[in-house]
Formats: C-alpha cells, sequence, structure tokens
C-alpha cells in the first residue's frame, strides 16, 4: 500500500535554479502531495514538464499562474528575485489557501517586509540554501516568523531536508549565515582553481591538473563526511612530524588564513547588509 505524502501541496514561484533544485529533491523524495511551479517563459517551463507529480505553468501563457499555484498550496516557495518580491506578494496575497506557509528564497528581503504586505498571521520563514541543492548536497539556514508554530517549521525543515542538511537560525542570524554556507561554495571552487594552477606550474596538462585538485577536494570532503572526525583530526593525520604536508601547511598558516577568512566573511555581511538596506 502507498505510503500517504507527509508535506502537503507545493508551489514554486519563480522555479529557476534555485528553486528547481529544491523542486527536483522534493519531486524525487515523493513527501509531497504534488508541485505547482511558475516561470515567466514557456522555455524554462518545458525544462520541468515530465517530472512526475509537477505542474509546469508559463505565466507568458498563464498570467494567472501564480494565483493558480498558490490557491490550494500549502507551502508556497517565493523564489523570483528580490526587487520583484513586493509585487509577487500583492498579487499572491488574497488567494493563499488558508493556513498556507510562504517560504522566502530572496536573499536580502526580511521577514518584516513579506508580513507587511500578507495578511496579518500568514505564517512566514526565510530560507537560505545553497549551490549543492542542485546535487542534494545543500545546506539551508531556516529562520521562522511571528506567526510560524512549530508544525509550520516541522513541515518546511522536511521540505528543505530533501536536498540537504538543515540548520534553524533567528533571522539575525541568516545574513551570516548567507557568507559561511551561501557564498562557500565560491570559495572552495577559488581554492580548487588555485590549487589547479599550482599544478600546471609544476608542470601538469590541464585534465591532469583538473583532476588532480578536483578529485583532492571531492575525496577529502567524502573522507570527512564518511568519519565524522574533526577536519582537524584529519588534517593532522595526513601532517607527519617533519614531512612534505608540514612544511606546506605551514606556508599556508604563515599567510593567517584565519584572519583571511574572517575578513572575507565579514566583507559579505557587511555586503549583505548594504543589500537588505537596498543599497
Amino acid at each position: 500500500m502507498a505510503v500517504a505524502p507527509s508535506l502537503p501541496r507545493i508551489a514554486i514561484l519563480g522555479a529557476g535554479s534555485m528553486g528547481g533544485a529544491i523542486l527536483h529533491g522534493v519531486a524525487a523524495s515523493g513527501l509531497s502531495a504534488g508541485i505547482t511551479a511558475t516561470n515567466r517563459s514557456a522555455e524554462s517551463a518545458r525544462t520541468l514538464d515530465g517530472i512526475g507529480g509537477v505542474t509546469s505553468i508559463a505565466l507568458a501563457e498563464t498570467p494567472n499562474g501564480n494565483i493558480e499555484a498558490v490557491s490550494a498550496a500549502g507551502i508556497v516557495l517565493v523564489g523570483v528575485k528580490p526587487v520583484m518580491v513586493p509585487d509577487l506578494l500583492r498579487e499572491i496575497a488574497p488567494h493563499l489557501a488558508p493556513g498556507a506557509v510562504v517560504v522566502s528564497l530572496a536573499a536580502g528581503v526580511t521577514i518584516a517586509t513579506f508580513e507587511s504586505i500578507l495578511a496579518p498571521g500568514t505564517p512566514v520563514v526565510r530560507a537560505m540554501p545553497n549551490t549543492p541543492a542542485l546535487v542534494g548536497k545543500a545546506l539551508t539556514g531556516l529562520a521562522a516568523g511571528s506567526s510560524v508554530t512549530a508544525d509550520d517549521l516541522a513541515a518546511v525543515h522536511a521540505l528543505f531536508a530533501t536536498c540537504g542538511a538543515v540548520i534553524e537560525v533567528p533571522e539575525e542570524q541568516i545574513d551570516a549565515l548567507s557568507t559561511i554556507s551561501g557564498s562557500g561554495p565560491a570559495y572552495v571552487f577559488l581554492l580548487v582553481e588555485e590549487l589547479t594552477k599550482a599544478a600546471r606550474g609544476k608542470g601538469f596538462d590541464e585534465a591532469q591538473a583538473r583532476l588532480m585538485a578536483e578529485q583532492t577536494f571531492i575525496g577529502a570532503a567524502a573522507l570527512l563526511e564518511a568519519s565524522g572526525e574533526d577536519p582537524a583530526e584529519l588534517r593532522r593525520r595526513v601532517t607527519s612530524p617533519k614531512g612534505t604536508t608540514e612544511r606546506a601547511v605551514a606556508v599556508l598558516q604563515a599567510a593567517r588564513l584565519d584572519e583571511l577568512f574572517a575578513e572575507a566573511t565579514d566583507a559579505a555581511l557587511a555586503r549583505a547588509r548594504e543589500l537588505a538596506a537596498g543599497g
């Protein structure tokens, strides 16, 4: 006998790269009673055709598609560009199903902005996923608004758990979280780039250099996940006393990586606050 879905019907308004990644995770899980996704163009909408349990709407062909999507949804994900959020909220506010939870994927848009436009008492959750959602390895931060119940938050948590790990934080920590997990994949990709360059400088061709650098990061991440060990302990195990790795790590530590990462994430946090203030 089939197991009943544990999530209500879901609407994803703006199912682009991030919204689309979450859609794939939820659809693959089989936990939802169904998903309706909207995109502006027919071309974008067609990319979601054929996914089980998903109804894909092109707003270019169905102008009231957002209203159709939310009218029967228990959870509504808002994935449009931040500048488009207020107009979208005004469009859907009169048509939300009773008790529907509205989830923001829009960076820099506060819960207060959502609550000021939606009807009083509408549950609002602010979510900050990252791009590894595309491969089911996201880290998503969730912050609950003033009208969110424990059951509301549990449902949203379960939704994002279909595409990775989830942590719940106060809203004042969401921007700080974005500087670690949100921007973090870019830091890792930059390190892979630079290690690839170092390999090329030592005589390896492009294909060899990329394989060496990329597989080293992939393997190290897999080992970290599988072992459950503290990364400092795993580093120590690779670093033999008076060996080659110890000499290399000493150079990196002399460059004050701790201060560099603190400075970089502080800069990202400052920019996040500028964006939230409309700068």
